[in-house]
């Protein structure tokens, strides 16, 4: 494919007619033009916002003009250089509370190493025992996966709530089945109960819904809402929508700095939190000789050890960015390219009649996101190898995701995989993905994700379904590709 080939006037024109709102987006390609120049300088397609937000350079300037021009040090003291940064970290953390909408009074933030920190916090300190419960959806990423393991360990049982297969969204009749085990006005159990979901999924794009949190609350459950695939293309109303734990990757949202998330807790739920251990930060006081010690009862009892504090600074300049800008006119942008995307990858055919791309989950922008998973299919309807994908992408300057994204659940349900045994090892040693393939008998256990963001124009996606149209009528043998180590 020619870098230089860019769409028709013809083509935008009629991009344009069909989603006249886009129009009202133009300030983005003016952003673009400036504050991410280096991406049609060096020609990148950028289409993995998913995997990461890309930072604009205004962001940078203004963070390294704030190290230049000051001296901070460790925050953990009273001295001249700790004092300005200790309260550069609090005016971050109300500045985070600020951009969710979420009551100082009510919600508090823990400053974490990026969302799955946040979400290994909660799974360590949540009350799981004998009688609790951990219910959860397929669709969640393997960071929220995981918390099953601490559950379990507690002695508290673990439910998953499958996604229909048609269009990966959750029955609610069935989740509410689940839900009621708890009934409202019933006096609440030992061991917690902990429900938790993504608010939009790092697979699909699906976006399940906002009022599972009330509907849940009713019946007693704690609610754990994964925000971080929502939250950089989407508004989030913590004050409307009252969820306990929210946990979220800055870079994500807007790229810089990388290494830093959080964990926004209702203060109610964080008294319920108990920790399995103290660190530096986290106590109030401790004693070597007496063996006790005192947590701290706010989120600084979730902070462990020296927080990042001369980066913590820069989530400030990245909210205030998209403040700027507005989310709501990246979501209106985002969701046009995302309808156009999906209905042109759908309507593209081999000669023979069959379809060219199969996409997993909704084919329309109701209550779903800007990002969309799928594959693309031989003439005869097998599906080409999604290593192969990645790489003629990387040849055009075509940066995607594939694999399964670390959401087994959404993927297994997607591409029908449904042997629940993987065997840890075979003649004394650990399968990788690749033998675990072949142990199913599945020639991949993968998709493509292609994901739009605050940079994203019509000419990444007009470029993509130009590369998309490559495979038109072509077979493809899985040969000389990477191994598969892991998902």
């Amino acid at each position: 494919m020619d870098l230089a080939v860019r769409p028709s006037e013809s083509a935008r024109a009629a991009f344009v007619a069909g989603r006249p709102t886009y129009n009202d987006t133009r300030a983005l390609d003016e952003l673009r033009a400036t504050d991410y120049a280096r991406l049609d300088r060096d020609g990148h397609v950028y289409l993995d916002y998913t995997g990461g937000g890309l930072f604009a350079e205004s962001q940078v300037r203004q963070h390294m003009a704030l190290l230049l021009q000051n001296v901070f040090g460790n925050p953990h003291s009273t001295s001249p250089t700790s004092v300005p940064i200790t309260e550069l970290i609090e005016k971050t953390r109300a500045r985070v509370l600020d951009f969710f909408n979420a009551s100082p009074d009510d919600y508090t933030v823990a400053f974490t190493s990026n969302a799955t920190g946040a979400l290994r916090l909660v799974g360590e300190s949540y009350p799981f025992g004998p009688g609790g419960h951990f219910l959860l959806t397929f669709d969640n990423h393997n960071s929220v996966n995981g918390i099953r393991e601490y559950a379990r360990a507690a002695g508290a049982e673990t439910t998953y709530v499958t996604v229909r297969e048609s269009d990966l969204r959750v029955d609610r009749k069935t989740l509410d089945g689940y839900l009621s085990r708890l009934v409202t006005g019933q006096a609440a159990p030992t061991g917690g109960r902990l429900f938790a979901y993504p608010a939009q999924s790092n697979f699909s794009g699906v976006q399940h819904p906002l009022e599972l949190i009330e509907a849940a609350h009713e019946k007693g459950w704690d609610v754990l809402l994964d925000a971080a695939a929502f939250v950089s293309t989407n508004r989030l109303d913590i004050d409307r929508h009252r969820p306990d734990f929210v946990p979220i990757s800055f870079y994500k949202m807007f790229g810089y700095p990388t290494g830093i998330g959080c964990l926004i807790v209702r203060k109610e739920a964080l008294a319920k939190l108990q920790r399995p251990w103290f660190a530096g930060g986290t106590i109030v006081a401790v004693s070597v000789g007496g063996d006790w010690h005192m947590m701290a009862r706010d989120e600084s009892g979730l902070e462990d050890g020296t927080p990042n504090y001369l980066d913590i600074p820069a989530v400030s300049d990245g909210l205030d960015h998209l403040s700027r800008i507005g989310v709501d006119m990246i979501h209106q942008r985002v969701i046009g390219l995302t309808d156009w995307l999906l209905h042109t990858l759908s309507a593209l055919r081999h000669s023979n009649g069959m379809p060219l791309v199969r996409i997993y989950g909704p084919t329309t922008t109701l209550s779903r996101g800007a990002n969309v998973a799928l594959n693309f299919l031989q003439p005869d309807g097998q599906t080409v190898d999604e290593r192969l994908v990645d790489q003629l992408a990387a040849k055009e300057h075509i940066s995607i995701r594939t694999g399964c994204f670390c959401n087994p659940g959404a993927n297994e349900v997607a591409l029908h995989i449904v042997n629940d045994e993987m065997p840890p090892e075979v003649d004394g040693r650990q399968m990788n993905m690749g033998e675990y393939l072949d142990f199913l008998g599945l020639p991949t256990a993968g998709a493509v994700r292609v994901s739009m963001g605050v940079a994203t124009n019509f000419d990444d996606v007009w470029r993509f379904a130009q590369f998309a149209q490559t495979f038109t009528d072509r077979t493809f043998e899985r040969t000389g590709l990477p191994a598969r180590l892991k998902c």
